[in-house]
């Protein structure tokens, strides 16, 4: 598969783009939205590109041309407030599920939230966060696309431990940064979890016997 990372400059975003770097079946475009940061990953010998979540539909399908699936790990970032993450998180996602449909990049797999689907257990400190991602959520779920999404609970920068709970069994918890990619790239051509959304946190199962105990 041609995968499209976008949110390639993001902590989750470097970490698929270095696994899919491994992958001798999937090759990587890691998409950003500054000319600085595609200059350096192309200097790293990553094949990178400039799109704009706040551009046009019509931009972002160009960029996507030739694409076979995308993986969005993109957000406005703790520092910005509601006005971005509205922008961003959801219009720039809804924007790439559009785009995606028009040069048919049919596989789409979304970086949510913990229980982003329940609305009262949201966080009240970044509740315009969780909105954009349920509605981004539910925007991607009517799209058509085969899309998968991930709902990883509180990230942290720790090793990976390669051991996750995904699904029903998957209580509030934290997980890797590490282990979020490694299950993003895990689930890329996964049929099991087309058309799906999961909770995920650190647990005891590998992250295939995990996702393939998915109900």
């Amino acid at each position: 598969m041609k995968v499209l990372v976008i949110g390639a400059n993001g902590q989750i975003g470097q970490l698929v783009v270095k696994e899919l770097q491994k992958s001798d079946t999937h090759s990587v475009t890691a998409v950003v939205r500054k000319e600085e940061q595609a200059e350096k990953l192309i200097a790293d010998n990553i094949q990178a590109m400039v799109a704009d979540l706040e551009g046009t539909v019509e931009e972002l399908a160009k960029a996507f041309t030739g694409a076979d699936a995308i993986i969005f790990t993109a957000g406005s970032g703790g520092h910005t407030g509601p006005d971005k993450t509205l922008l961003i998180d959801l219009d720039g996602a809804v924007k790439t599920m559009e785009a995606a449909k028009q040069v048919g990049v049919d596989r789409y797999i979304m970086v949510s939230a913990f229980d982003a689907d329940k609305r009262q257990t949201w966080n009240e400190g970044i509740r315009p966060y969780y909105v954009a991602k349920h509605y981004a959520d539910r925007m991607l779920e009517a799209s058509g696309l085969n899309y998968t999404i991930v709902r990883p609970g509180g990230l942290v920068n720790e090793p990976s431990i390669r051991k996750i709970t995904a699904g029903a069994k998957a209580k509030p918890g934290t997980i890797t940064r590490e282990d979020v990619a490694h299950t993003l790239v895990a689930i890329l051509e996964n049929k099991k979890t087309y058309r799906c959304a999961f909770n995920l946190v650190s647990g005891e199962q590998s992250i295939e016997t995990a996702i393939n105990n998915l109900n």
